[in-house]
């Protein structure tokens, strides 16, 4: 309906109208032409609104809003219900503010570590990155606003990102880096993101190749949207198949109109990306329409602290958790008390200004009944120095009956247009859960960052650790409740946590100031570490509970076409909780190169004390599919595979073997 409106529209407007369609009016708005077209308002928000208004003064400032648990932690949820529920949240914001298209979600795969925006994306594994945001796009667009998926593609690291080559191969594009956009790509996102970064020397902007996949293979249906000032050549873009160029550029709009009069941008170049920005315009417009009730603030935050609840992941736990109540407890490091809550999020472009920046975890532990100290050991001016009274930390956590040491990293360590140096935490951190856990037996560690941290120093140190990544607002007695029981935790991690960085291939490959070559091909994440049987710190999938789970009834049936995949999971434990079960496929002796494992599915569940959940998974050819470069297609080789369903990748509780003959699948 939009498609058709828009090719009549473009029949009506002059060819400086088409021309000045494909450039925004300013930095948040499309053209309009004074009324004539409906404007579309856009706004960063991944992890929460980020509006601008004109202050007291004349300065500019960000609105405060609402903030979200960062992507990475709703990814650890492993719950796509979660993911549209967070949608719709973000939808609403977005009603609120007079938004009308949403600058997320960001899918690019967490091949680094050390990636300074990773705090923003979903996995290192496609299958879970895609899924994830195929439920949230549906949630932004159910409520009526549109959602823009990015950064297609490549952009991996920050380094250099405005110049720089991602050097990847064709299979491993159409494995890993393109899979989570074809997925994403089934929710009908209104619009998709170039990135900055070049791919195979192509800019993000001027991207054909991978445009036309997108349009072709993965039906995407929307306008191309480039990242703010990613354009270079705009005539170039337009002509690859970008639609719309944010914010507007002066120069290159005067560039792209020179062009077009010198014919090196024919009509019909210019009338496809115009119909798409029509298109996009009317789309919205329809949406906006068509917007229903919107949840009240009170709602939404309790929708964010689902989030954190299923989120947090308990990394490891010999028996210092759940605190009882009445446990003394010595609290230290500012995170658990920050003031500034900046440190408690990743910076950039994802940056929220939080509505409510109170945040104590001591007090949240003494309204469940834990009497605390605080101390912060390692000042909040930076954290990179001591600055507090560390003697006082370690005379609390010798008095106390437990020592929980809040640390981690904020928006001064990740951030757009920055990676991180290091894996490790500061120093001064470091010592602060060493010298502290020497005195108490009973440490337990809380750690607040957007991406895998180095723990070799001190993991086997300390009885527990919690991974509460960027939480969001309000998310303190979040915690206290996993602390201290009331809250089961059920997180799992969405990315491998290798013992150090140079235990990563991506860290190893050749880097330069014009490229960056990704050697490593499929071996991304978990498919590199488990396939080589390289030993990490915790594995892709790994979460602990404190309910205990048994896996059992393993069945496999196939009518030749597809295979029903069923299971059973018993809580055999005395309280409810919550598991994921995951399901890997393991090719066992194929004639080309594949990893190990490579999930394929997943669910999670509630499962009460002693009850039994069923888990059933249909799972066809596309799953056990690889793209063959001498063919220039996906394709599934006969050959045996094996089902495992596992805790984890590396916690493979029940398996089955089948064989594919002929196109055909059968039960061994």
């Amino acid at each position: 309906m939009y498609a058709e409106k828009a090719k009549e529209t473009v029949k009506k407007l002059t060819a400086a109208q088409k021309l000045r369609l494909l450039c925004g009016k300013d930095c948040w708005h499309t053209v309009d032409f004074d009324g004539l077209l409906p404007a579309v308002t856009m706004s960063d928000g991944p992890v929460g609104l980020r509006t601008e208004r004109i202050g007291d003064g004349g300065k500019q400032e960000t609105i405060p809003a609402i903030g979200y648990p960062s992507v990475q932690v709703l990814a650890n949820t492993w719950n796509t219900s979660l993911a549209q529920s967070k949608g719709e949240c973000l939808a609403d914001d977005c009603i609120d503010r007079g938004v009308d298209l949403l600058l997320a979600p960001g899918v690019n795969i967490k091949r680094h570590p050390l990636n300074g925006r990773n705090f923003e994306y979903f996995s290192e594994d496609p299958y879970l990155a895609g899924t994830m945001a195929k439920a949230y796009i549906e949630g932004v667009q159910k409520k009526g606003v549109g959602a823009c998926v990015k950064h297609f593609c490549c952009n991996n690291l920050e380094y250099d990102r405005l110049h720089q080559s991602s050097e990847v191969d064709e299979r491993t594009l159409r494995e890993i880096y393109y899979r989570p956009f074809a997925i994403a790509c089934e929710a009908h996102p209104v619009s998709v993101m170039c990135s900055y970064n070049r791919i195979n020397g192509v800019y993000g902007s001027e991207y054909k190749k991978g445009y036309d996949m997108l349009r072709g293979d993965c039906g995407f249906d929307g306008a191309v949207i480039s990242d703010w000032c990613a354009v270079r050549d705009r005539t170039a873009s337009a002509k690859a198949g970008l639609d719309l160029e944010m914010p507007f550029n002066q120069n290159n709009y005067e560039k792209l109109a020179s062009d077009y009069e010198q014919g090196k941008l024919t009509d019909q170049e210019l009338d496809r990306c115009a119909e798409r920005v029509l298109a996009l315009i009317f789309r919205v417009d329809g949406m906006r329409k068509q917007r229903k009730s919107v949840s009240s603030e009170s709602v939404r935050k309790k929708a964010a602290n689902r989030v954190a609840a299923e989120g947090v992941v308990l990394l490891k736990n010999d028996g210092a958790l759940p605190l009882a109540k009445g446990t003394s407890a010595s609290v230290c490091g500012f995170y658990a008390k920050p003031g500034n809550t900046d440190f408690l999020a990743g910076g950039g472009s994802s940056q929220v200004n939080w509505a409510n920046k109170a945040f104590d975890i001591p007090a949240a532990l003494e309204e469940c009944g834990v009497k605390t100290v605080f101390e912060p050991a390692f000042g909040i001016d930076t954290i990179w120095s001591m600055s507090q009274d560390t003697a006082a930390a370690l005379e609390n956590a010798t008095l106390c009956d437990a020592n929980i040491v809040c640390v981690g990293t904020g928006n001064c360590v990740e951030y757009e247009e920055g990676d991180r140096k290091t894996m490790r935490l500061p120093d001064v951190q470091e010592r602060a859960i060493l010298e502290t856990a020497e005195r108490n037996k009973n440490t337990v560690v809380i750690v607040f960052a957007g991406a895998a941290i180095d723990m070799s120093a001190w993991a086997d140190r300390v009885n527990a650790i919690v991974y509460a990544g960027f939480c969001g607002m309000e998310s303190d007695r979040v915690l206290a409740g996993i602390l201290t029981g009331k809250i089961n935790p059920s997180g799992k991690l969405s990315e491998t946590f290798p013992l150090s960085l140079e235990d990563v291939p991506a860290a190893n490959a050749p880097r330069r100031a014009g490229y960056t070559r990704y050697l490593e091909e499929l071996d991304v994440g978990y498919r590199y570490f488990d396939t080589y049987e390289v030993p990490v710190l915790f594995p892709f999938g790994h979460g602990l509970s404190y309910s205990e789970f048994r896996y059992g009834d393993l069945h496999v049936q196939t009518d030749g076409n597809k295979l029903a995949v069923r299971f059973t999971v018993k809580n055999v434990s005395a309280r409810a909780g919550a598991e994921i079960a995951q399901v890997y496929v393991c090719p066992c002796a194929l004639h080309v190169y594949r990893p190990k494992k490579e999930l394929k599915a997943y669910a999670k569940r509630e499962i009460a004390a002693g009850k039994t959940q069923g888990f059933e998974f249909v799972l066809t050819k596309n799953d056990f599919c690889y793209w063959s470069a001498a063919l220039d297609k996906f394709t599934a080789e006969d050959g045996v595979y094996e089902i495992a369903v596992g805790a984890s990748v590396a916690d493979i509780r029940l398996r089955a073997k089948v064989r594919l003959r002929g196109g055909l699948f059968e039960v061994l």
